[in-house]
């Protein structure tokens, strides 16, 4: 008897015809009409409400494709209710589906639009992708008009922002929590930090509307948020990493605003000159070889870099550690390479010529690799394969990789005769960039310990 799986997706909870129960129901009876046994192993359900726009944001989907591809093959074939359940796109179907069936010897079949092997069922299989592909196009732009009429009729579209309840479709102050979002307007407007708010609210015993506590990021969300001025705002874009202000909308809102107009104006330009000058630190903003390495004696966050040049525990400067752990990038590295070069410097690493070689020549070979799928992927952009948003993707993907092998380069081009370097010559070489340094850091260094208060180093090294 051949084995089947059954893939099960539901979009929305309004699908109650077709709940997953009801899909798993006909997939059984399909299968036991057709000979196939069914594991409960090989039933592969979404949870109800996930798109099938794309593969890679559905995990049972992404399962059933990693467990296809074991050898031999575990099923003989995948069984659907309906070929959308399948993909909403055409393209993750013709992927997808093409190397099930070529790659892996695994049928995908649906019980509701039987096709068989011939010329017609493959065309009439083509039109049934790309009318799911045009269902979903249609609807989501139906849903975006939807959304826009509301925001111009000033109607709120998303859950209250901290602050607010929602009564009858409206936005009314929480008598609880309006007069802390007043506050923070205050606090920020009479010279207050994102951090010192945070620090503020969370002794005060205060917590965000999940239940969290404070953090800077949170704070600098409610400042940026019009909806505390009377308006309302709805982002077109499918994620906030990708906002931008062409893609929002903003209208008066019914609600009533708990900030003045005059405060929020000054907040506003506060927080726009806070950013031209955040902006004009990242652009000149250099690595550092103890990235990642040091730790705050307080709280146990990782030390970063902060916009003054020097290193900040992150959870104090996200509000949540109450320590300072402020100190000069030059200082900490110096007093880093101090103590290492005193405990390591009888130790010496052999380094033959023919090996570093090789390694150079191996990395340049990966560098050369990685430039030439940046040219395939330019070209491939320029002729309409790939999206402007899969090709920034990539792009940026294998801009880092080439960065990563650039620096692994020039710690071997420093490298040029046979003989034994001692760790403490190779951490005070020059030639060496700090990614190299910090990696070589990495090697022999858990993590390090920074006492603020009394100027401490505690070096934790691999065993």
């Amino acid at each position: 008897m051949k084995t089947a799986a059954a893939y099960i997706r539901v979009s929305t909870d309004g699908q109650l015809e077709y709940s997953p129960d009801s899909q798993l129901k006909v997939i059984r009876d399909y299968a036991q009409r057709n000979g196939f046994s069914l594991p409960e192993q090989y039933i592969f359900r979404e949870e109800e409400g996930i798109s099938g726009k794309k593969a890679e944001k559905r995990p049972a989907f992404m399962q059933m494709i990693g467990i296809a591809k074991q050898k031999p093959k575990p099923f003989d074939c995948i069984i659907l209710w309906k070929f959308s359940r399948f993909a909403r796109n055409r393209r993750d179907s013709i992927v997808y589906k093409s190397m099930l069936r070529k790659q892996l010897g695994i049928d995908v079949v649906s019980v509701t639009e039987q096709l068989g092997d011939d010329k017609l069922s493959m065309l009439m299989e083509a039109i049934i992708e790309a009318m799911d592909e045009y269902y979903s196009i249609n609807l989501a732009e139906e849903v975006k008009r939807g959304m826009q009429e509301k925001v111009s009729r000033g109607e709120p579209v998303t859950p209250p922002a901290f602050g607010y309840m929602i009564r009858e479709k409206a936005y009314l102050p929480n008598p609880e929590t309006a007069p802390v979002v007043q506050s923070i307007f205050r606090r920020f407007n009479g010279g207050a930090s994102f951090r010192e708010i945070a620090q503020e609210l969370n002794a005060l015993g205060i917590r965000t509307a999940k239940g969290n506590l404070w953090e800077s990021r949170a704070i600098r969300y409610i400042l940026y948020n019009p909806v505390y001025a009377g308006k309302i705002q709805w982002h077109t874009a499918d994620t906030v990493g990708r906002r931008s202000d062409l893609s929002a909308l903003l209208t008066d809102g019914r609600h009533e605003a708990l900030i003045s107009p005059d405060l929020w104006t000054q907040v506003q330009n506060r927080l726009n000159q806070s950013q031209a000058k955040q902006s004009k630190h990242a652009k000149t903003a250099q690595p550092t070889i103890l990235s990642g390495l040091v730790r705050c004696s307080n709280c146990g966050a990782r030390l970063v870099k902060s916009s003054r040049s020097s290193f900040q525990c992150q959870a104090y400067a996200h509000g949540t550690c109450n320590v300072s752990h402020c100190i000069s990038v030059q200082k900490l590295e110096s007093m880093v390479l101090a103590v290492c070069c005193a405990d390591l410097n009888s130790c010496s690493i052999s380094l033959e010529l023919s090996d570093c070689s090789r390694n150079r020549k191996f990395l340049q070979v990966q560098l050369e690799r990685e430039q030439q799928r940046l040219d395939r992927l330019r070209c491939a952009y320029e002729s309409g394969v790939e999206t402007l948003e899969e090709y920034q993707e990539e792009k940026q993907r294998l801009k880092s990789q080439i960065a990563l092998l650039q620096e692994k380069c020039c710690l071997f081009l420093s490298i040029h005769s046979e003989e034994a370097y001692t760790l403490p010559t190779l951490l005070l070489n020059p030639d060496i960039l700090p990614l190299g340094k910090n990696r070589l850091l990495g090697t022999f260094i858990k993590y390090i310990v920074f006492d603020s208060q009394n100027q401490h180093l505690e070096i934790h090294y691999q065993v």
